[in-house]
């Protein structure tokens, strides 16, 4: 039985109103836009439904460039990974929100430069869990829990991610596309305060992040999210800064995605602020 019949028969609850089930959020609803399964649409998945596809057909419309910008948010996380691993020594991550598997994970990029790093993944979307399982299943130095990312303390004290993670050693916590669908009322500093707080110096966070900065119909495009599986709140660049108060940032600093460390011999973008987020590593002192 293909994973997202299975998942349906025994979770749908069968109904089309998003308020008479209080879990909704939470659980696999084919008729309710998916912040993962737009994400894998706009990638050129095949993992969506049509209700995701109207949904991402809105956010086009709003940003004709949003499927370049979603192929740079993925070449971002495999820039920011092979940094940390080559460069930083980095040798075990957590990556909450992780989305449903594409190319480059985090996982196959980490380990083909060091074959003795460990992942952690973290989501809550259950098609995102039922994909990762399978696609980790075998995969030395990997898992993947469901957790929300605003249960730190959920994330932090699982038995899987203690059996893999050592908290006397750096780590990087990545949250890639995923903080602007947090509320400032669940106050998202302070989410990426306790997730680093058990780790040494010298770990480090990897983010990007979405704003209406340079481009207005970003707010637009966060308004479609208001009836999918998890609201939009961009921010701008200053909001962002705060956010990660307390850590170094690493050069080049909070930047558009295409511009934050680019390979070495790459054209550079001429339309930089069409990315929609803002991308930056930074170093916990």
């Amino acid at each position: 039985m293909h994973v997202f019949n299975a998942i349906y028969l025994s979770q749908c609850c069968g109904s089309n109103s998003v308020t008479e089930n209080e879990g909704w959020r939470n659980k696999f609803r084919p008729d309710i836009p998916s912040t993962a399964r737009i994400y894998d649409y706009l990638l050129g998945g095949k993992d969506n439904y049509p209700a995701d596809r109207v949904a991402a057909a809105e956010i086009e419309q709003a940003l004709p460039n949003v499927r370049t910008s979603f192929r740079w948010n993925r070449a971002f996380l495999g820039r920011a990974v092979r940094y940390l691993v080559a460069e930083q020594g980095i040798r075990q991550f957590i990556d909450v929100g992780t989305g449903l598997p594409t190319a480059g994970n985090v996982h196959e990029v980490a380990q083909q430069a060091a074959p003795e790093a460990r992942v952690v993944y973290v989501d809550n979307d259950p098609v995102v869990l039922a994909h990762g399982r399978h696609l980790l299943h075998g995969v030395p130095g990997t898992t993947i829990l469901e957790h929300d990312l605003r249960r730190t303390k959920d994330i932090l004290d699982d038995p899987e991610l203690r059996a893999l993670i050592d908290f006397g050693a750096p780590v990087a916590v990545l949250l890639v596309a995923i903080l602007h669908f947090i509320p400032d009322t669940d106050d998202p500093g302070a989410v990426i305060q306790r997730l680093l707080a058990p780790f040494p110096s010298g770990s480090y966070l990897v983010m990007s992040h979405g704003t209406a900065d340079a481009i207005p119909g970003v707010n637009d495009a966060a308004a479609v999210y208001r009836q999918s599986t998890s609201s939009a709140h961009v921010r701008t660049r200053e909001h962002i800064q705060r956010l990660v108060e307390g850590l170094d940032l690493v050069d080049p600093g909070i930047v558009w995605l295409p511009e934050w460390r680019p390979d070495p011999g790459s054209e550079p973008v001429p339309n930089p602020s069409e990315a929609y987020f803002y991308a930056l590593v930074a170093r916990k002192p």
